[in-house]
């Protein structure tokens, strides 16, 4: 990925508009590295109902060593593909009249022909409120976060096995799903201000229904909160609060399965003539033989064919996906469980449907509300635009930083039966333990996975180290490896995400034992301070620099251990160094597509250090963010990048400069 290839993103600097409707007229801009061509003709190759159409580029001027090319394209599709085509001049390819052709769509650079859902896209659907983008998640797992004052008047329910705020997770069932520390709510509200001191954006809470275990998967209700929290108000004081201090506030929903315990599930078991018989997949006709999620009879799934749990639980303004965004809760969103399989049962399918009654609820009852889906592995077809706004998924981010950036020690973890697996756990895969990727593989991965889902829904997905179903990243991360992971977190397309305790270095062998009681009144220890003032300055950065939100994502240099790319927009740069292995790099004059950049002497480097001059004249020669050693320098031969292993740097520069059309 060292060579300069054209380039074209979903961002701003590429694309005229994120919120097309249908019938508009959107431009979009290609730019080509001066020298590349000589390019003999641009196309757009379109794809409107699926027959292919093909519009002319023109070339609308050259600045800071890139040729820019433009073209529009009216919209005719919910989404609306599309990819370039480069056809160089004959003698330049040396192919007689043949030339040379090239193909660029959102997986790169290409000499044949390529996917249609590899395309670029414009989504003439309804998109996620701004804010979205800009959001730092921090997710929290109510049990294990904080117990308030009020927590020990709480009744203990029976099937709660009592454990002390300093006693550890049990990972054996059933203290796996029965162990109870007893936070609440309030313990929340009481710690908000820990969550704008790191400067997060919004909370996600796990369930907060009533339920049968600690996980609270296994809703009984979805029309109330858990006692065991403190009940509706202990949530509207809650919500209230971090409102308040301008945090956004999403809960989770379980649409693919209740617990059996749910009202709605004994209304129905053994009575088929009940509203609710066809709630759920029974499979004998007395009702009392049922399809439980992945086997597991607690967990009852759910048949959307019904149109009564449709109305009752998704669709319209009675419904319960629509009872916790209004007053007095107003939850700004929700994250949905097990998204993937939701609607899925064998030769029925009805998860497209589901979603967008989901997605139409909730926009008429709050349009600024977000919907996320939770989809662990490859969730690209169901990624399009049409009802999730993005999604907690770990193939595009959280394996590949995994598989660059941990170092198994001790690998051996206890199972749910109290067995041993002498494995480390790698997000459910029999794959003997966590795979050693490259940060070559990482790229690829992030490329691969990422590639058929439309631009604005990336910018929605969520960038986890780690959540309440994995392992803790920290368990098998080097402390020096966890600025990097971070930094990436923080600055690659996507929602940077939080788990409740990874500031304070918290591990945990999977998900189970990540689940892990916060460790409050530790923040001045020496090893945890440090921890919290990377994440204050990361996300901080993340806050500061509008690029790392919306911005464009160029890759300049990718190898074994190490990578190189750039945020950028017409008002900022931001360039990002992530080295595991010492990196000495040249890069080309015109890497950095950068308004203004000098070259300005620096004796404590020996060299020409680059140097740029915002419209306010500020000299942004230092890095905004160093972990470790890097240098940035000018040389005759083009941009001299130097780092030293288990480094982060990261620059911010003048925007991008590009012709005005």
């Amino acid at each position: 990925m060292d060579a300069l290839l054209p380039h074209h993103d979903g961002s701003p600097l590429h694309v005229s508009t994120q919120t097309p409707a249908l019938g508009d007229t959107v431009t979009v801009r290609l730019r080509v590295p001066v020298g590349y061509g000589p390019l003999k003709a641009v196309r757009v190759r379109e794809n409107p109902d699926h027959e292919p159409r093909w519009t002319g580029a023109r070339l609308t001027g050259t600045a800071a060593g890139w040729d820019w090319w433009e073209a529009e394209l009216v919209v005719e599709n919910p989404r609306h593909g599309y990819r370039w085509l480069l056809v160089h001049d004959a003698a330049e390819a040396g192919r007689g009249n043949a030339g040379r052709v090239e193909w660029l769509n959102q997986s790169g650079v290409h000499s044949i022909e390529t996917l249609d859902a590899e395309d670029f896209a414009l989504l003439a659907t309804s998109a996620a409120p701004d804010w979205l983008p800009e959001t730092v998640m921090y997710q929290v797992f109510p049990d294990r976060f904080a117990r308030s004052a009020a927590a020990d008047t709480h009744a203990k329910p029976e099937w709660a096995i009592a454990a002390r705020w300093d006693e550890p997770v049990d990972p054996v069932l059933p203290g796996r799903s029965q162990q109870f520390y007893g936070g609440d709510l309030d313990g929340i509200t009481d710690h908000l201000d820990h969550l704008t001191s790191l400067g997060v954006t919004m909370l996600y809470l796990t369930p907060i229904f009533p339920a049968r275990s600690n996980h609270r998967y296994d809703a009984s209700s979805f029309v109330d909160v858990d006692e065991l929290l403190g009940g509706r108000k202990a949530l509207i004081r809650l919500v209230g609060e971090a409102h308040a201090r301008g945090l956004k506030v999403i809960g989770d929903l379980t649409t693919n399965h209740s617990g059996d315990a749910h009202e709605w599930f004994q209304a129905a078991l053994g009575k088929p003539e009940a509203p609710e018989g066809d709630f759920y997949y029974f499979t004998n006709d007395e009702h009392t033989e049922y399809v439980g999620w992945l086997g597991t009879p607690t967990l009852p799934k759910f048949n959307w064919n019904s149109t009564e749990l449709r109305r009752r639980f998704i669709e319209g303004d009675d419904s319960v996906v629509a009872h916790w965004l209004k007053e007095p809760y107003n939850f700004d969103g929700w994250r949905v469980d097990v998204a993937n399989m939701t609607g899925r049962m064998g030769a029925e399918d009805l998860n497209e449907e589901v979603r967008q009654i989901i997605r139409r609820t909730m926009e008429d009852v709050n349009p600024d509300t977000v919907l996320l889906a939770e989809s662990t592995n490859d969730a690209a077809s169901d990624l399009q635009g049409d009802a999730w706004h993005g999604a907690m998924t770990y193939p595009s981010f959280t394996r590949p930083v995994w598989g660059w950036l941990t170092e198994p020690g001790d690998t051996a973890h206890v199972t749910a039966d109290g067995s041993v697996d002498p494995e480390a756990w790698f997000f459910g895969q029999p794959i003997g333990g966590i795979p050693r990727l490259s940060a070559r593989d990482f790229a690829q991965m992030t490329v691969r996975f990422t590639a058929s889902i439309p631009w604005r829904i990336r910018l929605g997905n969520m960038n986890a180290l780690n959540t309440h179903d994995t392992a803790r990243f920290r368990t098998h991360a080097p402390a020096e490896n966890v600025p990097l992971a971070l930094a990436l977190s923080a600055t690659l397309p996507g929602v940077p995400v939080v788990f409740a305790g990874d500031e304070f270095g918290l591990s945990g062998d999977d998900g189970e034992m990540s689940r892990t009681p916060m460790p409050w009144g530790t923040e001045n220890d020496p090893a945890v301070a440090p921890v919290l003032e990377l994440y204050r300055q990361l996300i901080g950065l993340r806050r500061e620099l509008p690029a790392l939100s919306h911005g464009g994502l160029r890759w300049l240099h990718v190898d074994d251990d190490a990578l190189v790319f750039v945020r950028e927009d017409a008002d900022a740069t931001v360039l990002v160094v992530v080295a595991r292995s010492p990196l000495t790099v040249t890069l080309p004059s015109n890497a950095l597509a950068v308004a203004g950049l000098a070259v300005a002497t620096d004796s404590a480097h020996g060299a020409a250090a680059v140097s740029g001059h915002a419209s306010s004249g500020a000299d942004v020669a230092a890095p905004a963010f160093l972990a470790g050693d890097a240098t940035l320098a000018s040389t005759p031969a083009g941009l001299s990048l130097s780092a030293a292993a288990h480094t982060c740097a990261i620059w911010t520069l003048p925007g991008v400069e590009h012709p005005v059309a």
